[in-house]
């Protein structure tokens, strides 16, 4: 019997609910009105001259990151130096012109705005969209545990002793052993009848892949480093051993499984600059300074693959960098703390970035996803071509090089997890704000129902 994935059915969109989310709603207007009422008192002592003397700050300041990323010595030197001093030169024109109380009431203010409009539509938020099924707990489990993922939390959070406890067998992945996928098919012909792992997002998507293959139920146990995939199934990051009470209290969910050319995915496909960043034996000790020895080149076209990509019908002309996740993210963020509401829609997400010089670098700035520069769409099929006969690919952070052209793909609800009833990140999602939707509400009279007294 399939049930709601949180703990009841979550309208939330009725009541009292409806009545919060209203004055929340209002509350956030209110704050917002008040940020632009405290614009235009200061337009008497120059406070819009000084409005747009910062939006220009801050343009200049991406003008500067990008200068600081795509040149080198003197030339990133300078890009540095603009992107540190432009900021501080506007706080103290600001603090020296008198209305930086103004500033800072416009700040505040409006963030107030942002937070009372989040907690409003936190009111009216949606039940976490994917379903889960109770199923009886599993009878010969078998779980892949990479000790060195995460810096060593297998060890730290005991969890190959309560694995155990709970009837699990542990199959430790060895350096000089078996590769992961070798133990899950081995798990497997030894009459697993549900396999997992514990580690990082790439192992996750082997072990995943043969559990698909073999119609078994998968378990994910978040002992990586990021752990994205477990964070979108609302899994606990701080504590991986919570992760295990689904061998004894769990319920399964059906979700999507990426593939690049018959490969599977369970987070992201990256081509362009990051994918050929990885690829440097000097990346994984030293990541920013490897970076910088690479992007100038990259940024500007000399050092890469020059890309194309169709996506679902879209053509995508030479990105700098194309990001492919398994389900779209909810903001065009997924390296800052993105996050996919869901994993079982079927389809892929797709983020290209171009930014050409400084005044693209200006307009990201400013706009943020809403650049020309950055592309964000969906597709069921995206097919990614090149100038070179190969190409540097980062699948869930592994370095790969696959040739050309190179087809991601995903297979919808493929992929059974069992993960535990009780989850602290998968009870509500929370849409982005949408203030048309909070003034609308703001703006509604409540009328009581017909027949009430």
């Amino acid at each position: 019997m399939a049930t709601a994935v949180g703990p009841g059915s979550g309208s939330g969109g009725s009541g009292a609910g409806d009545g919060r989310a209203r004055t929340w709603a209002r509350l956030a207007v209110l704050c917002a009105l008040g940020a632009f009422a405290s614009i235009a008192a200061a337009a008497g002592s120059g406070g819009v001259l000084l409005l747009v003397i910062g939006l220009l700050g801050s343009a200049l300041t991406g003008a500067g990151v990008w200068w600081a990323l795509a040149h080198r010595r003197a030339a990133r030197l300078l890009g540095v130096l603009v992107a540190v001093i432009t900021p501080i030169g506007v706080l103290v024109l600001f603090a020296a012109t008198g209305v930086w109380i103004l500033a800072v009431a416009v700040i505040v203010l409006w963030a107030a705005a942002l937070g009372s409009a989040r907690a409003c539509l936190r009111r009216l938020r949606q039940p976490y969209g994917m379903h889960a099924r109770g199923t009886p707990p599993p009878r010969r489990p078998v779980l892949i545990m990479n000790p060195r993922s995460g810096g060593g939390k297998v060890e730290r959070f005991g969890l190959v002793e309560r694995a155990e406890a709970l009837g699990a067998r542990v199959v430790l992945l060895e350096p000089d052993g078996p590769d992961v996928e070798t133990l899950a098919r081995r798990a497997v012909a030894e009459g697993a009848d549900l396999i997992g792992a514990a580690g990082g997002d790439g192992t996750l998507a082997i072990v995943a892949a043969v559990a698909v293959e073999h119609r078994l139920p998968f378990l994910v146990v978040s002992a990586g480093t990021r752990n994205h995939f477990a964070m979108d199934l609302g899994l606990d990051r701080t504590d991986p051993s919570t992760c295990l009470d689904a061998l004894t209290e769990g319920v399964e969910l059906r979700v999507d499984l990426g593939e690049v050319e018959g490969r599977p995915f369970v987070n992201t496909v990256s081509f362009g600059a990051y994918a050929h960043i990885v690829q440097n034996p000097d990346y994984r000790d030293a990541k920013t300074a490897t970076a910088l020895e690479h992007l100038p080149d990259l940024l500007q076209g000399s050092e890469g693959a020059h890309l194309e990509a169709d996506a679902g019908g879209t053509e995508l002309s030479g990105p700098q960098a194309l990001l492919i996740s398994n389900n779209p993210y909810a903001r065009a963020d997924p390296f800052g703390g993105g996050r996919r509401p869901r994993l079982d829609r079927g389809s892929l997400g797709v983020i290209a970035v171009r930014v050409e010089g400084a005044a693209g670098a200006a307009e990201v700035a400013l706009l943020g996803e809403r650049a020309g520069g950055i592309t964000v769409l969906s597709a069921t099929r995206v097919v990614v071509r090149a100038d070179t006969d190969t190409i540097p690919v980062a699948v869930d952070g592994e370095a790969l090089t696959m040739s050309v052209p190179v087809v991601c793909t995903v297979r919808p609800k493929a992929l059974c997890v069992r993960v535990p009833r009780h989850r602290p990140g998968a009870t509500y999602v929370t849409p982005p704000v949408d203030w048309r939707r909070i003034v609308h509400l703001a703006l509604t009279v409540r009328t009581a129902p017909q027949g009430a007294a």
